[in-house]
């Protein structure tokens, strides 16, 4: 992968307005070169396809996460997700390093589903998500919490169980909405059990987490 060529296709495209708009949308915790997704995945598309048959590029990815424009940490993330099914349990600790640095949620909820790819590939790395689910960084919860979003009937009950259950009477509000996503989600597959979830544990858990999981409950009753 060529890190210089993809960013200077990027940079081609520097919209220093929509830059200030996308920075003051995260925060102003980053500077951006102001391309939206739409255009940047009509950049990537082709660099991500003529790679396909080669292995990860480790070194492309550390590029981009060092690299100073956010665009290119989504670069990194969405080519992450293009090669998820090439991961494997052994890129967990390199995984871990990227949502540990330059954290946020637009970077984290883009790594949590490819986090999931591996869980449902190699179920031994279920412990892995459970040691997160209780890590003093709530970034690494907040993948544990929502690395099974649209498994649907493949969902691991069990497991979602206990990474909730280990992140109730929390005051995050990263977690707690984490949390009422994924039940949210869940509810849409198996809505008795987010009800009985709910009903066995409201006393521990936030009102924001409550109410995002009991989106769709609603429409039901």
């Amino acid at each position: 992968m060529n890190f210089q060529l993809i960013f200077e296709e990027l940079k081609q495209h520097q919209d220093v307005e929509l830059a200030q708009q996308m920075s003051a949308y995260m925060k102003d915790k980053f500077v951006f070169l102001g391309v939206k997704k739409p255009l940047r995945d009509k950049i990537c598309k082709p660099h991500f396809n003529a790679a396909k048959l080669l292995p990860i590029d480790w070194q492309f990815i550390a590029d981009c996460w060092n690299a100073n424009y956010r665009e290119m940490q989504y670069v990194a993330t969405d080519y992450l997700r293009f090669n998820k099914k090439k991961l494997c349990p052994e890129d967990i600790p390199q995984l871990c390093s990227l949502i540990k640095c330059k954290s946020w949620w637009d970077t984290v909820d883009s790594l949590d589903q490819t986090i999931g790819e591996i869980s449902f590939n190699y179920p031994e790395t279920k412990s892995i998500l459970l040691e997160w689910s209780k890590s003093e960084n709530f970034w690494l919860r907040r993948i544990a919490i929502d690395h099974q979003l649209l498994r649907k009937e493949k969902t691991d009950i069990p497991l979602l169980e206990e990474i909730l259950i280990n992140n109730l009477e929390q005051t995050e509000f990263f977690i707690n909405k984490a949390m009422g996503w994924a039940l949210r989600d869940f509810s849409k597959t198996n809505p008795d059990w987010v009800s009985r979830f709910i009903d066995r544990y409201k006393n521990r858990m936030s009102k924001l987490t409550i109410r995002e999981a009991s989106k769709y409950l609603k429409s039901e009753q």
